[in-house]
């Protein structure tokens, strides 16, 4: 025992903030353990009731369980004597350095954007033609991502426009809907049905 009080000493390890952190891991251990049971039930119960998907449910699970975590390791960072002040420090400069690579990629957010304008504002959907003015590029709505419309042009090649276009150009938009294009008309003709 007295070997390993004097190696920490050496290190400048006190034997009371070594006890303290593994009471501390301990207990923060068997209360998160706890309390993710109890929150286990609980989001069981959310999610009948709001009809949540498992999804859901195991990311909320997951993000306050982190944050529990993060809240033993501060604490811990407390005991050692670490000044908190320079971890926000840290995180706000980690933050800052992240927000300015996403200005970087303005492009990438403005397709993000457009592709929610687009799917609320709807002004084409599926099987519809889009023609983009002035450069004429033209075809048929065959999908949208978060970044790209594809379009099919007449001849059978595939076009990728960004969604952000459709919001700093004009376009046409002909065509009927997708369940229109996806199912073949029928109509009935002197007593037949023929299908166009």
């Amino acid at each position: 025992m007295a070997a390993i009080t004097e190696w920490l000493n050496q290190y400048n390890i006190s034997l009371l903030a070594v006890g303290m952190t593994v009471a501390l891991m301990i207990v923060v251990g068997i209360v998160i353990f706890v309390l993710n049971r109890l929150l286990r039930q609980w989001l069981n119960y959310l999610q009948v009731r709001t009809h949540l998907t498992d999804e859901t449910t195991l990311l909320i699970a997951r993000m306050i369980t982190g944050g529990l975590w993060l809240i033993a390791v501060m604490l811990i960072f407390n005991i050692w004597g670490v000044s908190l002040s320079g971890l926000w420090t840290l995180l706000v400069s980690t933050v800052t350095i992240i927000g300015i690579g996403f200005l970087a990629t303005w492009t990438m957010i403005s397709n993000f954007t457009a592709s929610l304008f687009l799917t609320l504002w709807r002004p084409f959907r599926l099987g519809q033609t889009v023609e983009m003015l002035p450069e004429n590029l033209k075809g048929r709505v065959t999908d949208r991502s978060l970044m790209f419309t594809t379009l099919q042009e007449e001849s059978g090649s595939t076009l990728q426009i960004p969604n952000n276009l459709f919001f700093q150009k004009l376009f046409r938009v002909s065509g009927e809907p997708a369940s229109a294009w996806l199912e073949p008309r029928k109509e009935v003709r002197a007593g037949t049905l023929v299908q166009t």
